[in-house]
């Protein structure tokens, strides 16, 4: 085989043509970098997050470097919204291939014995629950379609309790379990369920953790890599999951953590 035969083979790979993905949280960090990636590969994006004019900023964006993006604001947290996201996508481009859930919540850091019920049903709620009815809306298009990839963006705080995180460890280690139920449940009808377990990456969601140069060194200093990661180190394993490279891959979790839990 030639070497430009090869480096045909190898793109269609990770091809995304007219695939369409759906990823919530997508305005800024992780799940901006996957938009612009999955863009750049093909696919159709529906950007989503809470607010519209950011989602259409980004889906702007994107259609200026030559992909294809729509931008659909939903609040993960309310039903009606959710299901609005997938009928409006259906509406726009025909159906969902990609699914990645990627939208979080933490708003408690400290002793879990501090939080309140409040606390604990509005991380259970963005967590897990959105996760779980956002497939579940997705689900009958991914069938009628042959297939698809519903990608959880997980974290390694459901392998391990995060110090000051207790309560959003207890919901990854829930999401994680989701995955690997939904996995078994759906691998039948082609649907493909993964996840993917960050460890400390550089964004907005996580500034606690990083600005400030003690706490992120007592983060970093014993890791194998010793530093934190960035969106760009999540987005291509999100690639991988999202395409046909990953087709015999469900209910499997994939670290990108600098080795935290070895």
């Amino acid at each position: 085989m030639n070497p430009e035969t090869i480096k045909a083979a190898e793109k269609s790979l990770f091809d995304l043509t007219d695939k369409v993905a759906i990823i919530t949280g997508a305005s800024k960090g992780i799940g901006e970098d996957m938009a612009r990636v999955f863009a750049r590969f093909g696919a159709k994006v529906i950007v989503s997050s809470r607010k519209q004019d950011a989602c259409d900023a980004l889906a702007a964006d994107i259609k200026a470097e030559g992909g294809e993006a729509t931008g659909i604001a939903a609040h993960v947290g309310d039903m009606d919204q959710l299901k609005n996201l997938v009928d409006q996508t259906i509406a726009v481009y025909g159906g969902v291939d990609i699914l990645v859930n990627n939208a979080a919540s933490n708003p408690v850091f400290g002793p879990s014995l501090d939080a309140d019920g409040a606390a604990f049903d509005k991380i259970m709620q963005a967590n897990v629950k959105a996760p779980f009815e956002l497939s579940k809306l997705c689900y009958p298009s991914m069938k009628a379609r042959g297939g698809g990839s519903v990608i959880m963006i997980s974290s390694i705080a459901g392998h391990t309790p995060d110090p000051g995180l207790g309560l959003y460890s207890v919901s990854k280690a829930s999401l994680n379990m989701l995955t690997k139920v939904l996995a078994k449940e759906w691998g039948t009808d082609g649907i493909r369920v993964n996840a993917i377990c960050p460890g400390l990456i550089k964004t907005k969601f996580s500034q606690a953790l990083w600005q400030d140069d003690k706490t992120l060194a007592h983060f970093t200093k014993r890791l194998p890599i010793a530093r934190m990661g960035t969106t760009d180190e999540i987005s291509p394993m999100a690639l991988f999951l999202a395409s046909s490279a990953s087709s015999y891959t469900t209910g499997s979790f994939f670290y990108a953590d600098g080795g935290t839990v070895i």
